[in-house]
């Protein structure tokens, strides 16, 4: 069973919707499930209408089913904060303000933002123990790309800084000789210890996303979603993550053959075009299309939901490629 399940694509395409709905396909099937939202715009607390916070908390009126919103703003900040006090421990008084300054400019660059996600999302996927299914709702694809692809990145680089580190530590030794014999400050080295953790938290994350992961995109008939979408699998792909399906949202409903009007003829219309995109990406890409969901009159909530979950031919016992249909 692929424990963790994540759903991307293009802004705007109904991500949260169709997260929700498998989510909650999961749960009434008697599974254990979290649903954890990554998006800025979190949009879990209006499609179950109730407010969720950073810590999980069960969905009301739905058995096996809890809810968490994580703010990337608010864990951007919390990671500012650790970093300088792990960092402050660690030189004179003289130098605090100056590791201060270095750490908020640090924070201001790209890649700082899905850094401090990314160590709330381990956190996630390794004290979650209790759920059988943890179906995380992410931002718009760039973001999640960005945010997936740091575990092989930044092992890379804690080693060369780990290297540094055991190169500096040795020199500062070895000039100990002269006075009095070696201290062995390499071991128990504080940073050190804290390199070793991180690497070893980004290598778990790494080997989750690989082995125990699965993902799939949210697309809509347009032509603008389907390249972002072969974009996407393309990407996620050259890192070893393999998309599972695709849920195409947002398909306009055909009107009654006996509706002649102008807007029965805009209808058809726009469902021809659809259907020439729907068939692109049975023909043309992949992975799978695993649902194909109408357009609702009003927002997709309660009973709605329920209806939406049930449109996914993605198996809730075990995620795999051989567990899904095109029906």
């Amino acid at each position: 069973m692929r424990t963790h399940v994540f759903f991307g694509g293009k802004g705007g395409v109904g991500k949260t919707t169709v997260s929700s709905a498998y989510a909650l396909k999961c749960a009434r099937t008697g599974i254990d499930t979290l649903i954890v939202s990554t998006d800025p715009a979190h949009s879990i607390s209006d499609v179950f209408d109730q407010n969720f916070t950073d810590e999980p908390a069960a969905v009301e009126r739905v058995d096996n089913l809890d809810a968490m919103e994580i703010d990337p703003e608010a864990e951007t900040e919390r990671h500012l904060m650790e970093t300088k006090r792990a960092l402050s421990d660690q030189v004179s008084p003289a130098m605090v303000n100056e590791v201060d300054r270095q750490i908020e400019m640090a924070h201001q660059t790209p890649g700082a933002y899905e850094a401090a996600l990314m160590d709330r999302f381990i956190d996630v996927m390794r004290n979650s123990d209790e759920y059988d299914r943890i179906v995380f709702d992410t931002s718009p694809t760039g973001g999640t790309l960005r945010l997936l692809s740091l575990p092989d990145m930044l092992e890379g680089w804690i080693d060369r800084l780990v290297y540094k580190r055991e190169q500096s530590i040795d020199l500062y030794e070895r000039a100990a000789i002269g006075n009095e014999e070696p201290r062995r400050i390499m071991d128990g080295d504080p940073i050190l210890d804290r390199l070793t953790t991180r690497k070893e938290r980004f290598e778990f994350a790494g080997e989750t996303l690989r082995t125990n992961a699965a993902f799939f995109l949210v697309a809509n008939p347009d032509e603008l979603s389907i390249r972002e979408t072969q974009r996407a699998i393309d990407e996620l792909q050259s890192y070893d993550l393999e998309v599972r399906g695709l849920a195409v949202n947002r398909l306009t409903p055909e009107p009654d053959p006996n509706e002649n009007g102008r807007g029965a003829r805009f209808l058809r219309d726009r469902v021809a075009t659809e259907r020439e995109r729907l068939n692109e990406l049975h023909e043309n890409i992949d992975p799978p299309v695993v649902a194909e969901i109408q357009t609702r009159v009003s927002e997709v909530k309660g009973t709605i939901l329920d209806t939406v979950a049930e449109e996914l031919s993605i198996d809730v016992d075990q995620v795999s490629p051989d567990t899904v249909s095109s029906g």
